[in-house]
C-alpha cells in the first residue's frame, strides 16, 4: 500500500470517529489509526476542516476499545426520499465507521470485535428496498466480525456518514459508475472533507516489496525488477508447490534435478542456477526437496545481481518466499485437494490473538500431502509444521519467534534417458512418458527443521533496530541407481550405477541492522546499515563406485532389491561468513529517487575430503570482496516510473577446487545492467518492462592442454541478455490477470573449448506465461469464477555442449471455483489438451517429462 493510501486511510478513521462521536479527539486520532492497522501516520496532516475549531466529543471508550465484542441489537433498513438510512443500534457504546470497499456494483465493509444479537437471527437482509439499491445484508462473520454488504443495480452505492450516539448510522445513495466509495457529508454544521479512501493491494497486483531493498518500498521506487506472486494467484491456481507457483513469473525456470541434485529444487533465473538463492523472510534458507507453498503468503523474485543484501550467490536474482503472518482476529481454515495419480492433500491454518489486549499472537500451518505420479512407481510424501508466534512487547518493540518441521520422501526419478545420434550430438529416446527406468526402491528423504527469532525496536519515528537469528538442520539421504550412460540402440540397454547421499548439514545465520530516516536540507534519506554472520558445518559422504544392474529401456524388468549402503568418499566441511552493508534510499525531489549500496563479504572456508582408504587431504581458502550496486528512478508523471541500475554478485569457488598447478580458485563475480519503465496502467493494473545485461566472470572451464576432463582452468565466461514483460492487476471488476513475457539470449561469451555462442542449458530464448480469472462480483452468481492459463516455453538446449534440444511446448491449464461466505470449491485442469513436452534436462542424461492431463478438486472452508 503506497503511502499516500495509508495517510488518507488514517484521514478515513480519524474524521469518521470526530463525525461519529466516538470519544477521540484529534491528538488521539493517531492511536485510533494504529488500533485499525495503520501505524505510523502523520495525524497533523489530516484534511479536517470545521466551523468550530474546537469540536470535540467527551463519550467514554467503547467496549470495542475494551476489547469486547460489542453486541449489535437492531439493525434498521429505512427508506428516505435522498436514499436508504442504515441504522445499527448497540447495546451500550459506540461503532466506529467501518471502510468501505468497492468491486464491481459492491460496497462491501467488516466491523471487527462486534458481533449482531437479533430477534430475527443473525443476519438482516433486505432486496430492492429503493430504485439503484439491489440488496442491503448486514451479517455475522466468524471471529467477532460483522460484515456490511451493499449492492448497487448499476454501480457500488455512495456512502454518506450520519451519527447518533450508541449507533451506526449511514445514508446510501444509489452510485454512479465513477462515484466515491464514501462521499462528503454535513454532519451537525460541521463540515468534513474525505479526501481518500483507503483500498487494498489488488490481489493480482501488489504494489509494494521489501525483497529489493529490506524495507517496505513501493515497486515503483524500487530501481530493479521484481516480479511477485500473490497469494490469490497461488490460491486461484492450486499451486501445491514452488515451481507450480514460478510457472507465472517470467525469467524464471524450474530446471529440474529433483532429488538428485545437490543445489535444491533448481531453479533458473535469467538462465543462472539459482544456486543458495532461496530466502524465507530475507533469510537464508536451504532444501534439497521441493518446497511447498502451504505456509507462505506470497513469492517475491529479486531479478539480477542481490549480493548487497543477500551475500554470495549467482547473478540471475534470488527467490524469497514471504511467510503467512499472525493476525489480529481469530481464523480458522481447512482446506484439501483430491487430484490425479492419487494425489491427496490437507491442510490447517489456524491464528489469532491469545490474550485480550491482542499483542500475543499466533499463526500455524499444518499440511500433509500424499501425491503420485503419472510415471510408474514414482510417488511421494510431505509433512509439514509451522509456527509464528508474535509478541508486541511495548509501542516500541516487537518479538517474533518462527520455527519449521518438514519431512518430505519421494521416488528419485530420472526420467526419459538420452542416446547418442553421433559423437556430437544425442536425443531423447522415444519412449512412453510413464516409462521409469531407475528402480522403486530408489528414494530421497529428507528431515528439516529451522528455528529463530526476529526482534524489532524503533527507537522513535524514524530510527529502529532489527535483529534476527536463525538455526536450520536438514539430513537428506538419497539412494537410487543413476543412469551412467546414454541408452546403447539398437538394444536398449542402459548402464546405471549404484548411487548414495547421506549425511548432515547445519547453519546459524545472525544479523543485526541500523534502519533510519533523516533529510540533509531538502533532501531525503532512509539509511540501513547491517552486519551479518553465517556458520556452515556440512558432514556428506557418498558412494558412486560401484555397478548397478543395467535396464532394457524397451522392456524394462526391474531387479527390486535394494544394494547395500556402503559410503567410501566423505567431506566434513566449516564455512564462515562475515559481512558488512549499506544502503541509502535518497529522494532529491518526490519524482527523483537514487539507491545506492555497499557490501563487504569475508568467507573462510575449512574443506576436507577422505576417500576411503586413503588419508583425510584438508583445504584452506579464504575470499573477500566489495560489491556494490547503484539505481535511479525517474518519475515524469505520478504513474510512470523510468530506472536504470548497476548490480554486481560475489559467490565463493568451491574451497576444495583447485587449478592444475594447485593454485585456489578465484571467487566467481556477475555484474548487471538494467535499464526499464515500470507504469501504473490504471490504479489496479500495472506494467514493468526491463532490458538487462548479466555477465559472469571465472567461469571453471576444461583445460586444453590435458585430457583429463577433472582438470580444469578459470578461463571462461557466460552472458545474459534479453527483454523481460510483467504485468498484473484488475482489469474490470471481478477480471484478473497474471502474465509476462521474456526474451533471453543467454550463451557462452568466452571458453576454451566450449565453443562461443553456445547456448546455456534448459534457457528458452522465448518464454511466455499469462493466467486470469473471473469472479462474478454480485448478484445470485457472485462467487462464481473460472480461470485459464496460457503457458509456452520454447526450444532449450539441454547441456551447455548444445548435443541435444529440449522441444517447444504450450500447454493449457484452466480452473472453476465457487466462493460463498466462509468457503470454497474449485476445481483445477492442468495440460488441458494433453500435450506431450519436457520440463527440464538433468545434467545432460536424460530430461524430465511433463504430466499429461490432470484434475485436481480442492475446498477451503474458514471458521
Amino acid at each position: 500500500m503506497r503511502q499516500q493510501d495509508k495517510r488518507g486511510a488514517g484521514q478515513v478513521w480519524a474524521i469518521a470517529s470526530l463525525v461519529l462521536g466516538t470519544g477521540m479527539i484529534i491528538d488521539s486520532a493517531q492511536a485510533n489509526a494504529e488500533n485499525f492497522g495503520f501505524a505510523g501516520l502523520d495525524v497533523g496532516h489530516l484534511a479536517v476542516s470545521s466551523d468550530d475549531p474546537t469540536h470535540h466529543s467527551t463519550h467514554q471508550p467503547t467496549a470495542i476499545a475494551q476489547g469486547l465484542p460489542l453486541e449489535i441489537t437492531a439493525v434498521q433498513i429505512i427508506p428516505q426520499e435522498a436514499g436508504l438510512d442504515l441504522r445499527l443500534e448497540t447495546s451500550g457504546g459506540d461503532l466506529p465507521l467501518p471502510i468501505f470497499e468497492r468491486a464491481g456494483n459492491e460496497a462491501i465493509a467488516e466491523i471487527p470485535n462486534a458481533r449482531l444479537v437479533l430477534p430475527e437471527g443473525s443476519n438482516r437482509e433486505e432486496r430492492n428496498p429503493i430504485p439503484g439499491i439491489e440488496r442491503v445484508q448486514v451479517n455475522n462473520l466468524p471471529g467477532d466480525r460483522v460484515q456490511i454488504v451493499l449492492v448497487g443495480t448499476d454501480a457500488a452505492p455512495q456512502i454518506q456518514p450520519l451519527t447518533e450516539a450508541g449507533q451506526l448510522q449511514v445514508r446510501i445513495v444509489p452510485g454512479e459508475p465513477s462515484s466515491a466509495a464514501i462521499n462528503e457529508a454535513p454532519v451537525d454544521g460541521d463540515e468534513i472533507e474525505i479526501t481518500v479512501t483507503a483500498e487494498r493491494d489488488p490481489a493480482y497486483n501488489p504494489r509494494s516489496s521489501s525483497t529489493a531493498t529490506g524495507t517496505e518500498t513501493p515497486l515503483r521506487d524500487v530501481p530493479f525488477s521484481v516480479q511477485i506472486v500473490p497469494e490469490a494467484v497461488i490460491e486461484d491456481r492450486n499451486a501445491l508447490e514452488l515451481g507450480k507457483a514460478l510457472e507465472t513469473t517470467p525469467g524464471v525456470i524450474n530446471a529440474g534435478g529433483r532429488g538428485t541434485s545437490v543445489f535444491g529444487p533448481g531453479f533458473l533465473i535469467r538462465g543462472f542456477e539459482a544456486n543458495d538463492g532461496i530466502f524465507r523472510d530475507g533469510i537464508s534458507t536451504f532444501s534439497l526437496s521441493p518446497l511447498s507453498t502451504n505456509d507462505i503468503e506470497r513469492v517475491e523474485v529479486l531479478k539480477g545481481p542481490a549480493s548487497v543484501l543477500f551475500g554470495q550467490g549467482e547473478p540471475g536474482g534470488i527467490i524469497n518466499l514471504v511467510s503467512k503472518r499472525p493476525l489480529d482476529e481469530p481464523f480458522y481454515e481447512i482446506s484439501g485437494t483430491i487430484g490425479s495419480f492419487e494425489t491427496y492433500a490437507g491442510a490447517v491454518d489456524l491464528s489469532g490473538p491469545l490474550n485480550a489486549q491482542k499483542n500475543l499472537k499466533y499463526r500455524l500451518n499444518l499440511s500433509y500431502e500424499n501425491y503420485g505420479s503419472f510415471r510408474d512407481f514414482v510417488n511421494g510424501e510431505r509433512f509439514i509444521v509451522s509456527p509464528i508466534l508474535t509478541w508486541e512487547i511495548n509501542d516500541k518493540a516487537s518479538l517474533d519467534v518462527f520455527g519449521q518441521y518438514a519431512y518430505n520422501r519421494e521416488t528419485i526419478d530420472e526420467g526419459l534417458p538420452l542416446f547418442s545420434q553421433s559423437p556430437t550430438q544425442n536425443a531423447i529416446i522415444d519412449l512412453p512418458r510413464r516409462r521409469f527406468l531407475n528402480e522403486d526402491f530408489g528414494e530421497f528423504s529428507q528431515d528439516e527443521f529451522k528455528v529463530g527469532y526476529r526482534f524489532n525496536y524503533d527507537w522513535n519515528e524514524d530510527w529502529s533496530l532489527r535483529h534476527s537469528l536463525q538455526y536450520l538442520q536438514y539430513d537428506p539421504q538419497r539412494l537410487a541407481p543413476l543412469f551412467n550412460d546414454f541408452v546403447q540402440l539398437p538394444s536398449g540397454d542402459l548402464e546405471r550405477l549404484e548411487y548414495f547421499a547421506g549425511g548432515s548439514y547445519k547453519r546459524l545465520f545472525t544479523n543485526g541492522e541500523i534502519i533510519g530516516r533523516f533529510q540533509t536540507g531538502p533532501v531525503k534519506h532512509q539509511l540501513r546499515f547491517g552486519v551479518e554472520y553465517r556458520h556452515d558445518v556440512e558432514k556428506p559422504e557418498f558412494q558412486f563406485d560401484n555397478l548397478f544392474a543395467p535396464i532394457n529401456g524397451f522392456n524394462p524388468v526391474y531387479t527390486n532389491v535394494p544394494y547395500a549402503i556402503d559410503p567410501t568418499f566423505f567431506r566434513d566441511d566449516q564455512v564462515d561468513t562475515f559481512s558488512l552493508y549499506l544502503q541509502d534510499q535518497i529522494e532529491f525531489i518526490p519524482q527523483l529517487k537514487l539507491l545506492a549500496g555497499l557490501r563487504y563479504d569475508r568467507v573462510s572456508q575449512l574443506r576436507t575430503t577422505r576417500e576411503l582408504g586413503n588419508p583425510r587431504e584438508e583445504f584452506r581458502l579464504t575470499d573477500e570482496a566489495f560489491t556494490p550496486r547503484v539505481g535511479l528512478v525517474y518519475q515524469p508523471i505520478e504513474p510512470v516510473s523510468l530506472y536504470a541500475s548497476y548490480t554486481t554478485s560475489f559467490n565463493p569457488a568451491f574451497g576444495a577446487s583447485r587449478n592444475a598447478d594447485g593454485s585456489p580458485f578465484e571467487p566467481q563475480t556477475g555484474r548487471q545492467v538494467e535499464v526499464g519503465i515500470k507504469a501504473d496502467l490504471s490504479d489496479r493494473f500495472s506494467l514493468n518492462l526491463a532490458a538487462f545485461d548479466i555477465r559472469k566472470q571465472n567461469v571453471a572451464t576444461d583445460n586444453p592442454d590435458t585430457p583429463d576432463p577433472f582438470d580444469q582452468i578459470q578461463a571462461g565466461e557466460v552472458a545474459s541478455r534479453g527483454l523481460e514483460l510483467n504485468l498484473g492487476g484488475e482489469i474490470l471488476p471481478g477480471w484478473n490477470l497474471i502474465g509476462g513475457y521474456t526474451y533471453l539470449d543467454a550463451f557462452v561469451s568466452q571458453d576454451n573449448t566450449i565453443p562461443v555462442g553456445n547456448r546455456l542449458a534448459n534457457a528458452p530464448a522465448h518464454q511466455f506465461s499469462l493466467w486470469t480469472s473471473y469472479e462474478v462480483p454480485s448478484g445470485d452468481l457472485a462467487g462464481l469464477g473460472a480461470g485459464l492459463g496460457l503457458f509456452y516455453v520454447e526450444d532449450r538446449q539441454g547441456d551447455i555442449d548444445n548435443s541435444f534440444t529440449l522441444p517447444s511446448y504450450f500447454r493449457t491449464d484452466a480452473a472453476l471455483f465457487y466462493k460463498r461466505d466462509n468457503w470454497r470449491v474449485q476445481i483445477n485442469l492442468e495440460n488441458l489438451f494433453n500435450e506431450r513436452y519436457f520440463t527440464a534436462s538433468n545434467f545432460g542424461f536424460s530430461a524430465s517429462p511433463g504430466a499429461p492431463f490432470n484434475v485436481s478438486a480442492s475446498f477451503a472452508i474458514t471458521f
